[in-house]
């Protein structure tokens, strides 16, 4: 089957007992078995939950992965990932990663013996470079948020292989849509399904693919030990959001690049982020692995006080947290998502107080330049 018609259909047959074609939520705790040892499949919803395979199974086929495990954020699935280590052990991560990674890393995963190294993963002589002898994995995003940077995805799967490492990608921006790590030969995918794969800001949720199944039982362990498990309502939600990933990318895409070109014709704008331009760094990189360059921006107005008065006035662009919705989302990240990196780390990294972070939605495109034209001209 082609990428649309899993998006409807993997996962989720008819269901055998009423013939409903949308997966049914099952909210229960529990299951009756048969006898002692005997069941139907499930024991425990903290354990598995029908609604919650439909969705495992849907993602992983997505991602032509074979196994999926769903958690109760995006962060759930990282930490999650991050257990797979000892204490003592090294992993290599992307400089400019997510702030929420950045946090859970420096800020309580290093109190329990990890040892993070950020890094440049677009230059793989710095990712060869930051190796050492304890080092278990490498944890890259691409592209960044927010800086929009892209890492070699066959690359880094060569350097991983050549040295036992789990490699982990996070394809939140890219979703599977327009990016498959694991056909690059990465280990590990993870999403906040909150995100794209969701695509309606209506449930939190985080998922891991991958082709191991050895990795992917020490995971359903993680799941059932720690319980940080999604719901089935959840599960469901996100489901019915899958289904149109397909066409809600296409329109994000389009329209992104649409925005990304009238932004740098701005003046008030110092540097525009988005890999569709032809002078991204990595724009070749990005058209060689990707089937389309998402519909994230970032750009630059070169001041907090500037950042601020656009963000005032916008309207129709909403300024909150998130992303991926069918709404646009407007954010400032050195305020925002990435609050908990060190403002010296952060800047070094691009992200600057100037810059601000643009999910574009399914809106009219002509209604979202005209609410910035309007933002900007104001400030």
């Amino acid at each position: 089957m082609k990428f649309s018609t899993k998006a409807v259909h993997a996962g989720q047959e008819p269901d055998p007992s009423t013939g409903a074609v949308m997966t049914p939520v099952f909210l229960t705790s529990t299951y009756v078995q048969e006898e002692l040892g005997k069941h139907k499949g499930y024991e425990y919803s903290r354990v598995s939950n029908p609604t919650r395979t439909a969705l495992e199974k849907n993602i992983a086929a997505l991602e032509n992965a074979t196994e999926g495990m769903a958690f109760a954020s995006g962060m759930a699935a990282i930490d999650a990932i991050f257990r797979l280590l000892s204490p003592g052990d090294h992993v290599i991560v992307t400089n400019n990663v997510y702030g929420g990674t950045y946090r859970l890393a420096k800020m309580v995963l290093e109190h329990f013996g990890l040892q993070f190294d950020f890094v440049d993963t677009t230059n793989m002589n710095t990712v060869v470079m930051a190796r050492k002898p304890n080092t278990k994995m490498i944890f890259i995003e691409t592209p960044t948020n927010p800086t929009m940077e892209i890492a070699d995805l066959a690359a880094v799967a060569r350097f991983a292989r050549s040295h036992h490492l789990i490699s982990v990608v996070d394809n939140t921006f890219a979703t599977p849509y327009l990016q498959r790590p694991i056909e690059f030969g990465i280990d590990l995918v993870v999403h906040s399904v909150t995100k794209y794969l969701n695509g309606h800001s209506d449930m939190i949720g985080g998922i891991v693919a991958t082709r191991h199944t050895e990795i992917a039982d020490k995971l359903r362990f993680c799941q059932k030990a720690v319980g940080g498990i999604m719901s089935p309502f959840d599960a469901w939600l996100c489901l019915r959001g899958t289904k149109t990933l397909a066409v809600r990318m296409r329109q994000h895409c389009e329209s992104a690049g649409i925005v990304a070109e009238w932004l740098t014709k701005q003046k008030k704008i110092e540097k525009v982020h988005y890999p569709g331009l032809k002078n991204h760094p990595q724009h070749a990189l990005a058209k060689k692995q990707m089937s389309g360059f998402g519909g994230m921006i970032s750009f630059d107005v070169g001041s907090l006080s500037n950042a601020k008065s656009l963000l005032k006035r916008v309207k129709l662009c909403s300024l909150a947290e998130s992303l991926g919705g069918v709404e646009t989302l407007i954010s400032h990240p050195a305020t925002m998502t990435h609050a908990s990196v060190p403002k010296a780390t952060r800047i070094k990294n691009g992200v600057t107080d100037g810059l601000v972070r643009i999910s574009i939605g399914i809106e009219d495109v002509d209604d979202l330049i005209a609410d910035l034209q309007q933002a900007l001209k104001a400030s």
